[in-house]
């Protein structure tokens, strides 16, 4: 009986996952709809921004707690500064971002260099400005290997 009930549940999702008819072309209303296509306005926060300085702290206190059991945290930052704006000048509608290091003052008394990026619409479900940040050392999972290099442009 169970093997009747399993292959009752495997030919529902084959069935389900066939597709009903030829695929076409979009509607008018399909292209015309929201889907445009990019439009950036290149407004980025500056490197300085308290807001978005204040967000690279609080997500960075989690991951140490959440993530590594740490209770390091960023006390502060120093000697902040844009290190490039839209890099990719061979391409006009990549996502418009800000590129910026100096030093991030952690709570263990070293202060580290960090590098962060803000890009428009990368936030959360593409609304505002999303953030991303390594401090070199503090890599754990080393998404930015080699000391933070791929947070860089």
């Amino acid at each position: 009986m169970v093997r009747l009930i399993r292959f009752g549940i495997a030919l529902a999702a084959a069935l389900a996952c066939w597709p009903a008819g030829p695929a076409g072309a979009a509607s008018l209303l399909e292209m015309n709809f929201w889907l445009s296509g990019p439009r950036y306005e290149a407004r980025v926060p500056p490197c300085e921004d308290a807001g978005m300085l204040y967000r690279i702290r609080s997500r960075f206190a989690e991951k140490e707690k959440e993530y590594w059991q740490s209770d390091l945290q960023i006390l502060g930052f120093e000697r902040i500064h844009e290190t490039s704006f839209r890099p990719w000048t061979g391409a006009p509608d990549a996502i418009p971002r800000r590129y910026c290091s100096g030093t991030a003052l952690i709570s263990d008394g070293r202060p580290r260099t960090i590098h962060f990026w803000y890009g428009e619409d990368t936030g959360w479900l593409g609304v505002m400005w999303g953030v991303e940040w390594c401090v070199v050392g503090l890599d754990r999972n080393w998404a930015y290997n080699p000391r933070c290099q791929m947070a860089r442009p």
